[in-house]
């Protein structure tokens, strides 16, 4: 897990090759504009979803995994911090259901190890290696996950 602020993005180009084409488009697109769904950058390979929702509160925290796909979320509206529960994958012991391959998504009931804030101007990436919980705190936001293959 790496939280960090976007204008030291280029220090993490050199992870995957894809991951300076994630922020090159955070950089051109109009966040106040762009509309919540799937807008594809370079197919499956890279792609983004912009998601609008109410944050929740950390009881209702639900750690996910992936396989395939390292995630970068930054906040682009509404509230201006979020907060995310953070596991080890490897120490993840209670899965919620069957891992959903077509979705790559797995969820697990295990507490959060820790718990981080992530702020506008931030982003937070996460490995498949990184259980997550986002979307944690109070009021509304607008946000970018861009889904960059591994």
């Amino acid at each position: 897990m790496i939280l960090d602020s976007i204008k030291n993005a280029e220090l993490y180009y050199s992870l995957n090759p894809r991951i300076k084409a994630a922020f090159d488009f955070l950089a051109q697109c109009n966040v106040k504009t762009i509309t919540p769904g799937r807008h594809d950058i370079l197919g499956d390979e890279l792609f983004v979803n912009v998601m609008e929702l109410d944050l929740k509160p950390r009881y209702e925290a639900l750690l996910e995994v992936h396989d395939k796909y390292i995630d970068i979320q930054v906040i682009v509206g509404g509230a201006t911090k979020e907060e995310f529960g953070w596991s080890e994958r490897k120490d993840c012991k209670k899965a919620k259901g069957e891992f959903d391959t077509t979705k790559d998504v797995g969820f697990y009931t295990d507490e959060p190890q820790t718990f981080y804030t992530m702020r506008e101007g931030q982003f937070s990436l996460l490995m498949p290696e990184d259980a997550h919980a986002p979307m944690l705190g109070t009021g509304h936001i607008k946000k970018m996950i861009f889904k960059i293959l591994k």
